[in-house]
């Protein structure tokens, strides 16, 4: 083939080039906004001094597509966590503090261990919940899961906010399903937690984009796409606010762009919507934050609590609040969040009565597609009604949520259908 172009920075487009720079295959990616990586990016805030990232993400031992891709790039060495899968939590109403310990192996033994399971539950609230791996694509996590259980309020309500980005009364179980698999059911050495060090862009963004360059790829940035030419049933031609590119014979297009976007170019596809809201809040100490609350870990879970997760990287405290918009956090002012959520968070982390110095709100208002059983329907497939056209993000059917990991797999298989595909008009 010619070329392949590809629409949007983001990991899904970044990771679709990386995987057809590696087998040759010329590449132009092309970005709208000034900076590559999309929803998965870091940058300097000139108001708390620091690099930041736009949105907090943890990445699990099992998460094959994203470690491949890590160590493909050249990333070396980017993650931080604890050594073994050990998840710290905090009930910031009692004071309680647990730590949930996932042993190595497949049997999980740590269920049955009082001080590894969350406590006040029961092997048997495991046993009922595990019902989870049989649900249908028009579940619920509320409607496998018992609402009024321990383990709700302490396990899964948490981890589907966080895994699905919306409520357990909202999010299908399947997709839930498919990361516990993945990881959780497989033991420690799947699902060992793991941050970023230095930051996303640090670590996925900016060797990405350099590998892609040293293979002769191209990154274009606020090269915003206005629409295309459709002849023949096939892409003939790109608009860019600045120029046309004409597409030339065995030519391959991929759109890694989101479903709002995707829809504005092709109104006739039908994506998931993508309004499921983060609401992401860094704060900056004077010194750096006191660990011992965290022990080995980066994060700590936040329970009876609107800040969800706290990720902590030297004198800055991140909190994440998951389905901002379906927990009503979206309706409220800045000052009222920041305030609410930093007692929370000195609460969280032990610190007493110390306070911030400095802050940045991030309201991520589309940061994920709708993850209910009604949005898993409407994921699209990565092929299109146009023959050199695919569709990479984490709004395509690749199986699992719209996670780092999903955002990976589906550029791969994007650009592997790209790989197989035919040559010739």
């Amino acid at each position: 083939m010619t070329r392949v172009h590809i629409i949007g920075a983001g990991l899904a487009g970044l990771a679709a080039a990386v995987r057809l720079v590696e087998r040759g295959v010329p590449v132009i990616v092309y970005e709208s906004a000034g900076q590559a990586g999309g929803r998965c990016r870091s940058f300097y805030d000139k108001h708390l001094e620091r690099d930041i990232d736009n949105g907090n993400h943890l990445i699990m031992s099992g998460n094959k597509a994203a470690l491949s891709f890590l160590e493909r790039i050249g990333s070396h060495d980017p993650l931080a966590g604890p050594p073994d899968a050990a998840y710290p939590f905090v009930d910031v109403k009692t004071g309680a503090r647990w730590t949930v310990r996932i042993n190595d192996g497949l049997i999980p033994s740590w269920v049955f261990d009082a001080k590894s399971r969350v406590p006040d539950t029961s092997v048997m609230d495991y046993v009922k919940a595990a019902s989870i791996a049989f649900a249908g694509n028009d579940k619920t996590v509320a409607d496998i899961v018992d609402e009024g259980s321990v383990l709700y309020q302490r396990f899964w309500e948490p981890l589907t906010l966080a895994v699905l980005n919306t409520t357990p009364q909202r999010g299908q179980a399947k997709l839930l399903w498919r990361v516990i698999r993945e990881t959780f059911l497989l033991g420690g050495k799947a699902s060992t937690p793991r941050a970023a060090k230095k930051g996303l862009g640090p670590a996925f963004i900016d060797p990405a984009v350099k590998f892609i360059e040293s293979k002769g790829g191209i990154v274009r940035l606020k090269a915003r796409l206005r629409n295309i030419i459709i002849e023949g049933g096939e892409v003939t031609a790109l608009n860019f606010n600045d120029e046309t590119v004409t597409l030339e014979e065995n030519d391959r297009v991929i759109f890694a762009i989101p479903p709002t976007r995707l829809k504005q170019i092709m109104p006739e596809l039908d994506p998931p919507t993508d309004d499921a809201s983060i609401l992401n809040i860094h704060y900056r100490l004077g010194a750096p934050v006191p660990m011992k609350a965290l022990g080995e870990s980066p994060f700590i879970g936040m329970i009876s609590s609107e800040g969800q997760w706290a990720f902590v990287r030297d004198d800055v405290i991140s909190l994440t609040t998951s389905a901002s918009n379906a927990l009503g956090t979206d309706d409220r002012p800045n000052d009222d969040v920041v305030s609410k959520i930093w007692r929370e968070t000195q609460i969280a982390l032990d610190l007493g009565d110390v306070d911030y110095e400095r802050v940045r709100v991030i309201r991520e208002k589309r940061a994920t597609p709708d993850q209910s059983p009604e949005g898993a329907k409407k994921r699209l497939p990565p092929e299109t009604a146009c023959r050199n056209l695919f569709l990479a993000g984490d709004h395509t059917d690749t199986g699992v949520p719209a996670t780092i990991e999903g955002a990976i797999r589906s550029g791969e298989k994007a650009a592997d259908l790209v790989l197989n595909s035919s040559t010739g008009r």
